[in-house]
């Protein structure tokens, strides 16, 4: 899993960055999403953040990247909705 949390200040590149999040993940808080893990999707955000996004960055911008291993998002804690979506819900 990991964790992106970012803070753009100009409105049309920090939308056009949560599209991006969206693709791949599910937001958590306002300007923090939970994704998948997978070498693939990092490198496609590396790539879009460095050839997109990067180049439009003034000094108050921010992305913060964060990889959870398998061990340590099993010792995730989780309470109210995200919890619930963590459920497995079986339909007979």
């Amino acid at each position: 899993m990991l964790i992106v949390s970012y803070d753009i200040h100009n409105d049309k590149l920090r939308t056009k960055f949560w599209k991006l999040l969206k693709k791949f993940g599910r937001r958590l808080q306002y300007s923090v999403f939970e994704i998948k893990n997978s070498e693939r999707i990092l490198k496609i955000l590396k790539t879009e953040i460095e050839l997109t996004f990067h180049p439009q960055f003034t000094w108050a911008d921010s992305i913060l990247i964060i990889p959870i291993s398998k061990a340590q998002n099993d010792k995730v804690i989780r309470y109210w909705q995200l919890a619930m979506e963590e459920e497995e819900i079986l339909f007979l």
